[in-house]
């Protein structure tokens, strides 16, 4: 079986490679060499610092080269390769090719690389430079794959849970290198310090449990997302793959599976 290549090992791509892995498929994935993750602990590009990591019980290993690359497949194991450009894809000749990035904008990806091609959220449309586009803002549309078009515009606004969108959200006040006081998976409370980044402190806007936080060491810019707290306060559900992600990653799997029994 050809292989489905995913472009990012971030959450959202997690949910999406967790979801193609346990259906069958065997999942390469293309990463930048120092991947900015936030929920590290439900994401394979976190492999790139460690060597491997494992997602709900799915392994993912660090490839160096081709042979490794398949190598770990033949394992059972998920590949992750870093390529920020996708050159390997014309080696890997992919089944699919899904782009995770969620940078809001196509840095790239085109249907020239593989027989199906799917975007995730803003940036692509469908039928032009995608095959499909999945959309990934919360809400009544979330995993729906459209298949003439675009997906809803960015709103910058990050998804509320209960009641708290913005506030949830930790963002670097500073440039410089992060430093960290709480790991991930820890109850913070309201006005906490979370971390520093030079001279400048950074204080949770709400109480709950830390449910993403940058590598420390990470040299950030002001403005970029650090971290995410979760108001609910469930410790599992920083150790496990969101619902966003589980319903972008089934709609993933619907328009490979619709584009197979098409053709």
């Amino acid at each position: 079986m050809k292989p489905i290549v995913v472009r990012s090992g971030g959450d959202i791509a997690s949910g999406i490679i967790h979801r193609l892995y346990m259906s069958g498929y065997k999942v390469v994935v293309l990463e930048i060499e120092k991947p900015l993750t936030i929920r590290r602990t439900v994401s394979f590009s976190e492999a790139v610092y460690n060597g491997e990591t494992t997602v709900e019980g799915v392994r993912g290993i660090l490839a160096k080269s081709l042979d490794s690359i398949y190598q770990t497949l033949e394992e059972g194991n998920v590949p992750i390769y870093i390529d920020e450009k996708g050159d390997i894809i014309k080696e890997l000749k992919p089944l699919a090719v899904v782009d995770a990035i969620i940078a809001k904008k196509n840095l790239g990806t085109n249907r020239k690389m593989a027989p199906i091609t799917i975007g995730v959220g803003p940036g692509f449309e469908a039928g032009a430079d995608v095959d499909l586009v999945v959309e990934s803002q919360r809400g009544h549309n979330l995993g729906k794959v459209i298949h003439k078009g675009k997906p809803a515009s960015n709103t910058g606004i990050p998804g509320d849970i209960l009641g708290f969108g913005e506030e949830r959200v930790i963002r670097a006040n500073a440039d410089g290198v992060i430093k960290a006081f709480y790991n991930i998976g820890d109850m913070v409370e309201k006005e906490d310090i979370l971390a520093q980044i030079g001279e400048e402190v950074i204080i949770a806007q709400i109480g709950g449990i830390l449910r993403g936080m940058i590598k420390e060491g990470t040299y950030v810019k002001k403005g970029l997302k650090i971290g995410d707290i979760d108001p609910r306060g469930v410790k599992e559900y920083a150790f496990t793959i969101s619902d966003k992600a589980r319903a972008i990653g089934g709609g993933v799997l619907e328009g490979i599976q619709y584009l197979l029994n098409k053709q």
